[in-house]
């Protein structure tokens, strides 16, 4: 039957599309910044690759390439990222004369709201004897939880998954490193937003327009 299935599903199936089909990719894991210790995170994960690349070459000073009029993720980045290479054993210029440059650049992407968040409906749970119950039944707010047990998955194994939608607000990080001729280390990383904390990013909202009523009024006899 199962065969039988196949074989007229597949027979269902389009051959010959104006365009090609959305598909999609297989399942993966992005971060949520939501602290400003998460921000620490980030940095430290881009300067341990940066100093792989720069061990590639002769030692040489580095200059941090501040962004002009940096928000405050840029901010923090940018002395995040003097203190790991200070720390590292590297010399970090204050002035570009005679050092290598290393520009960071952050590119906010803002998608639209109401993306779906597909998590795990549920964990098995181990019983005595070595017998596994996955009995669940739905619980408020769309979670889940074992029948009997008072184990709520979505707070333990579970807890890896960022409460909430999907954020439509995400970052893309991209650290150079460079001197006057050639790149010599590059690294891009990309991370989701709180969209509550959009404005840490640079990204000022518009303020809604208002709308105007009108009403015209039609006068009759003398004034």
């Amino acid at each position: 039957m199962a065969l039988a299935a196949g074989l007229v599903l597949s027979g269902c199936a389009a051959r010959y599309t104006p365009t090609p089909l959305a598909a999609n990719f297989p399942s993966t894991k992005q971060a949520k910044l939501q602290a400003a210790y998460h921000w620490g995170v980030v940095s430290n994960h881009i300067e341990k690759r940066l100093v792989a690349e720069l061990k590639k070459s002769p030692p040489r000073p580095v200059y941090i390439n501040e962004p002009r009029d940096p928000n405050a993720f840029q901010r923090a980045l940018v002395a995040q990222l003097t203190t790991s290479l200070v720390n590292d054993g590297y010399v970090v210029s204050r002035a570009p004369a005679g050092s290598l440059k290393i520009d960071l650049d952050v590119q906010t992407v803002t998608f639209g709201a109401g993306r779906p968040q597909y998590r795990p409906i549920g964990e098995r749970a181990a019983l005595p004897g070595g017998v596994s119950m996955a009995e669940l039944e739905p619980a408020p707010l769309g979670r889940w939880r074992a029948i009997g047990t008072g184990w709520d998955p979505f707070d333990s194994t579970n807890a890896q998954f960022a409460p909430g939608e999907t954020p439509k607000t995400e970052i893309i990080v991209t650290l150079s490193v460079s001197d006057q001729y050639r790149y010599l280390a590059r690294s891009t990383s990309a991370y989701y937003v709180a969209d509550s904390d959009r404005e840490l990013y640079g990204i000022v909202d518009p303020e809604p327009e208002t709308t105007k009523l009108t009403r015209t009024f039609k006068v009759r006899g003398d004034m």
